[in-house]
């Protein structure tokens, strides 16, 4: 059996009816991609469903693999102050991946820590309606891309965060999405592209990239009201 058709990506496991909590059991068995061989869970999204935002990032880290819950790392814990201090209600806020299991390095001999790698486009196509059935399920007014992985999962591979930072856009309908008996195609949403939280962590200069995040995420606060 060849790759490709041994990895069929997640629209496989979609289940054909349902909520968030559905898909969230479904994807608990996804196999559509390499990546949850050796991942410890899928790390599916959290929060208020419907919910006026919803925030995607990259993949979850190794705190959050362990957990099963998306955000709880360092990473996540900045984004959380970051939110707090650009005035968004966090109760307002979906946060998810745009992959859902955890990519890492082989742990070297010694190591206690597993090194984080970015996934590829073919994991992000592979993972990619699980994305899309969120964002149906939690019909958010405002998509926030956190960092290029995220923003590419949403408008493609030629997306770069330098080109949109901080502007609040206009998301065009996924024409990709397949719907089901009943559903209309989401027009009007908007979306806002800034970095990844974990970027922060690594800057030279964190206080300056933490206001930097601090200030796009203000954008997101004036449009929610």
């Amino acid at each position: 059996m060849s790759a490709a058709k041994a990895y069929e990506g997640a629209q496989a496991y979609l289940p054909v009816r349902g909520g968030i909590a559905a898909l969230r059991r479904a994807a608990a068995g996804c196999h559509g991609c390499p990546l949850y061989a050796d991942a410890t869970q899928t790390v599916f999204g959290t929060g208020p469903v419907p919910a006026r935002a919803l925030l995607v990032g990259e993949q979850p880290g190794d705190q959050e693999d362990r957990s099963g819950e998306p955000f709880v790392g360092p990473a996540g814990g900045l984004l959380r102050r970051a939110l707090a201090a650009a005035g968004v209600d966090d109760r307002d806020v979906y946060l998810t991946n745009a992959v859902k299991h955890f990519k890492f390095a082989p742990v070297a001999e010694g190591r206690k820590r597993r090194i984080h790698k970015a996934p590829d486009l073919r994991e992000l196509a592979a993972c990619r309606p699980w994305l899309a059935a969120e964002l149906r399920r939690v019909d958010p007014e405002l998509v926030v891309a956190l960092g290029a992985t995220a923003g590419k999962s949403v408008l493609g591979k030629a997306f770069k965060v330098s080109a949109s930072r901080g502007a609040l856009l206009s998301l065009p309908p996924d024409e990709d999405l397949p719907l089901t008996a009943g559903e209309e195609r989401p027009e009007g949403r908007r979306f806002l592209a800034t970095v990844h939280p974990s970027a922060v962590l690594r800057a030279r200069d964190r206080d300056e990239a933490f206001d930097g995040l601090v200030s796009d995420l203000r954008v997101a606060a004036r449009f929610l009201g």
